[in-house]
This record gives C-alpha cells, sequence and structure tokens, in this order.
C-alpha cells in the first residue's frame, strides 16, 4: 500500500522520500494522523507524489489533514515551485479558482433572533440564486463591460457601485482584488459564463450557513476578531462558478498542447504546466487572478443581499459585518526563505487555506497582533471553526486545511445514502435545512466527510495554525 511509504515524522506529519520514486524532485508530506492516514484513499497519495516531479518545485509537495483525490492534484495539496525557474499548473489550483469563505458577524446572540431563524433562512434562500434556475426572481445579468470591469476589480468594483462598505475590503484578502489579472486573458466564453453568476451561490460543497459561536478557546484572540459565546454569524462558501471552470478548461487544454515545446512531461495529464515566465505561464497567471477577483465579487454581492434581508429583519440599526474573506484554491507570488536565502515562490494552493502569523505584510493593521483569521467549515450540519495564523506555520509555506474532506465520492453518496433520513436526522438536532434539490443534499451528507474536529485538531497540534472558536449551525442553505 502505498501509504505504508510515508514515514512517520511526528504524530501529524508524515514523509515519503525523495528516494521512493527516480522522478521525484523533493520529498512529499503529509500532515495527519495515523488513524486518518490509513483511512485516505490511495490514489490521493499517488497524486502527492506526482506532485514532486514538478520542475521547480522547492522543500516538499505537502497535503492538509483534509487530502482526497482529486483532478491531478489531491485536495488539500500545496507546492511551492521557483518563480524564476519553476512552472504553473492551473490543476494545482482547481477549475473553482477562488473557490473560498466569507464570515459575516452580526452583534445578536442565538436567543435574541430565535424566533426569526426561519424565516431570516427563508428569506435568504429566496434572496440570494443558486445560479441553476433557484432563488430571487432571476439574477442579476451583467453586461460584458461590466464583467470586464469585474475581472479587473473585483469586489473593490463592486464597492465602489454600491455594492458593500470599505469594511468589507479591509477584511478581505487582497482587499479582494489581485491587482496583476489580464482581463484579455479571459476567454469570451468564460466571461459569458460569467455574466449571469455574480451573486450566486451554486451547487456541491458550496452553502450559506447560520451559525453560532458554540466554544472559544482563545479568549484574547476572539476579542480582536469580535467574537463572544453564543453569537449569531453567517458563513458564505463559493467561488467563480462556470466563470472560473471555464478559465481552467481553456488553459489546460493550452498547456498540454504546449508542454512538448517546453520539454516538459508530467506524469497525469491534468497537472499540464508551464513555465512561469513563459507567454502561456503569465496569460494564464493573469486570467487566475481575474477569476480570483470574480469570485471575491461573486462573494461580496452575496454579502449585499444577506445584508439587505438582515435589516429587513431586524431593522436598519442592525448590522453584519465583516470578519474576514479568504482562498483556499488559488495561487499566489510569495516570499520565503530557502537554504538561507529569500526566494519569490508560486504557490499553488488546491483545498488549502492561507494563514499568515502575526505582523505578516499581507494582513491588514486590524490583524497584525493576532495573526490572520483563518474559515474552515465542517460538512453540513457539523462544526465549523475559526483559527488563526501563527509563525510555526511556515512550515507550510502558511498553509492549512480548507474543511473537512471527502472520504465518499458524490456517487456513492447518493447510492447509498437516503436523503429523507438527512434531513430528519439533521433537523432532530435542530438545524433548518433550506436545499432546493435532494440530490444535492445527499451529495454533500456529513457522512461522506471526515471529521472536523479530528481534521482541524491535527492542524492545531501540528502548529499550522490554531484553534480560535468553534461554530455549529443553525440553519443550512444549500444550492441545487
Amino acid at each position: 500500500m502505498l501509504h505504508e511509504n510515508f514515514i512517520k515524522i511526528n504524530d501529524y506529519l508524515w514523509e515519503a522520500p525523495k528516494s521512493l520514486r527516480n522522478e521525484m524532485r523533493v520529498p512529499a508530506r503529509v500532515y495527519i494522523s495515523e488513524d486518518m492516514k490509513k483511512d485516505t484513499e490511495e490514489e490521493a497519495f499517488q497524486q502527492l507524489i506526482n506532485l514532486t516531479t514538478l520542475p521547480g518545485i522547492v522543500k516538499y509537495s505537502l497535503a492538509m489533514p483534509d487530502i482526497h483525490t482529486g483532478y491531478a492534484s489531491p485536495i488539500g495539496g500545496v507546492a511551492a515551485l521557483d518563480a524564476k525557474e519553476g512552472v504553473i499548473s492551473p490543476g494545482l489550483c482547481g477549475y473553482d479558482i477562488n473557490c473560498g469563505m466569507r464570515l459575516l458577524k452580526s452583534n445578536y446572540t442565538l436567543e435574541e433572533i430565535r424566533p426569526q431563524l426561519d424565516k431570516i433562512a427563508s428569506k435568504i434562500q429566496r434572496e440570494i440564486p443558486s445560479g441553476l434556475g433557484k432563488g430571487r426572481g432571476q439574477s442579476m445579468k451583467f453586461s460584458l463591460t461590466d464583467i470586464d470591469k469585474i475581472l479587473a476589480g473585483g469586489a473593490q468594483w463592486l464597492v465602489e457601485q454600491g455594492y458593500g462598505e470599505k469594511e468589507d475590503l479591509d477584511n478581505c484578502e487582497a482587499n479582494g482584488r489581485l491587482e496583476w489579472a489580464q482581463v484579455k486573458a479571459v476567454s469570451l466564453l468564460a466571461k459569458q459564463r460569467g455574466q449571469d453568476q455574480v451573486g450566486t451561490l451554486g451547487s456541491g460543497n458550496h452553502f450559506l450557513e447560520i451559525q453560532k459561536v458554540a466554544e472559544i478557546f482563545d479568549e484574547e484572540t476572539a476579542k480582536i476578531f469580535g467574537l463572544f459565546p453564543n453569537q449569531v454569524v453567517i458563513m458564505i462558501h463559493t467561488g467563480s462558478r462556470g466563470l472560473g471552470h471555464q478559465v481552467c478548461t481553456d488553459y489546460l487544454k493550452l498547456m498540454v498542447e504546449a508542454m512538448n515545446r517546453y520539454g516538459i512531461k508530467v506524469p497525469d495529464r491534468e497537472l499540464a504546466c508551464v513555465p512561469f515566465t513563459s507567454q502561456e505561464g503569465q496569460d494564464y497567471f493573469g486570467a487566475m487572478a481575474g477569476a480570483a477577483n470574480f469570485a471575491w465579487a461573486n462573494r461580496q454581492l452575496i454579502t449585499y443581499f444577506i445584508k439587505k434581508v438582515w435589516k429587513e429583519t431586524f431593522g436598519q440599526q442592525a448590522q453584519l459585518t465583516s470578519l474576514y474573506d479568504v482562498a483556499h484554491n488559488i495561487i499566489k507570488r510569495e516570499k520565503y526563505s530557502i537554504g538561507g536565502e529569500e526566494k519569490e515562490l508560486l504557490v499553488h494552493r488546491k483545498g488549502a487555506t492561507r494563514a499568515f502569523p502575526p505582523n505578516h505584510l499581507e494582513i491588514s493593521e486590524k490583524y497584525k497582533l493576532s495573526g490572520q483569521p483563518v474559515l474552515i467549515p465542517g460538512s453540513m450540519g457539523t462544526s465549523s471553526y475559526i483559527l488563526k495564523g501563527v509563525a510555526t506555520g511556515e512550515q507550510s509555506f502558511y498553509s492549512t486545511c480548507h474543511g473537512s474532506g471527502r472520504i465518499m465520492s458524490r456517487h456513492a453518496a447518493i447510492r447509498v445514502l437516503d436523503p429523507y433520513e438527512i434531513v430528519n436526522n439533521t433537523r432532530k438536532k435542530g438545524i433548518i435545512v433550506k436545499v432546493w434539490s435532494l440530490k444535492g443534499l445527499t451529495e454533500e451528507a456529513p457522512q461522506a466527510y471526515k471529521n472536523i474536529d479530528e481534521v482541524v485538531g491535527v492542524v492545531h497540534k501540528a502548529g499550522l495554525s490554531l484553534k480560535v472558536a468553534k461554530l455549529i449551525p443553525l440553519a443550512v442553505i444549500k444550492g441545487e
């Protein structure tokens, strides 16, 4: 079994040595407990080892404890490549570019909103389109000119149009905009797919949840984050929708054809890549940034409509403020010390959350002392977590888990699980469920995922990020 080739470094870190395969350029590492390692798919370990073959990769390929099989790269995978000598790979960012999390905080406790909970969950479900024909009368349709402005300006452009406040941007990774986006590098088909998808939730594992702060582990940091016991918060999980998917599709095809010209061979076609400094590499990086901006705009417009519902329900004085917004499918240029020399690296994160420590240059002044807020969702009906970035996270290029991680495919879940039983079990826990499709509900059943408490326990004990608060769901709102 392939997982047996991973040698124990400590209770939460395992390594497959570079000597395991001739084509490996660096070792492969996975942060995981021994029991979880035994239960992880062999194919996911193979994909992690495949990452070690990428030209320019430094130190090691990495996987978080929520590792599971993805396209080419494992979900939960991280790889840092030399920005001068390495490659860029769309498959190691994924099809849902800048799929990520946003958390909104209220000033209310559960007791104060309980009588309105079902009503507000229904209103939010009606107000936020799934993007598949359900929700607010119809999705907003943006002109191609406006889509270009979103690709270039991200959430910032929407706020300038009146769809939000400056604090939304202050509490967002990159202030909601990557400045190197190249609008011309995004295909017309991708732009057309995105025209009616800004402000939409989508399907799959995307969701909105009304939650409460159930437990606080770090009172000092919770105070900085503005969290308190029984506080009602709203978690948003979605990404770049069809636009991001098309960007990945376009550039995977282009890179498969281009690799021969650059003399690059990879063990999996979906891991197609080109030198970062090449024209194709720069075009993809610019298109990826545009799709990331689109995703931040998407979450920003969803935020705007949730705030609208909130004020309609509780009055104009009722506020929802953003704690943070962070991507977990993205490629960024970051600087690290490698062999005593500072190098610019191209950090690919696919199903892995950035977790910068206190005083890092790329986090806002508000969080300089605490470290970056890290938002980790659980599976439907289970706990979610808020963590913080710490200095010891440098071992993983300041990356941590992004969720609980699948242990059952969507097809398997549909085949063996009963959607009505899932709904009943969730409601028995006192959780309101709002869903347009029972099929979608079955695919995302808690039984299809790893235990979120165990996943977060690994990254906490390994020092990748530290627990601040635990959240439990009050109402789950899903698309189709």
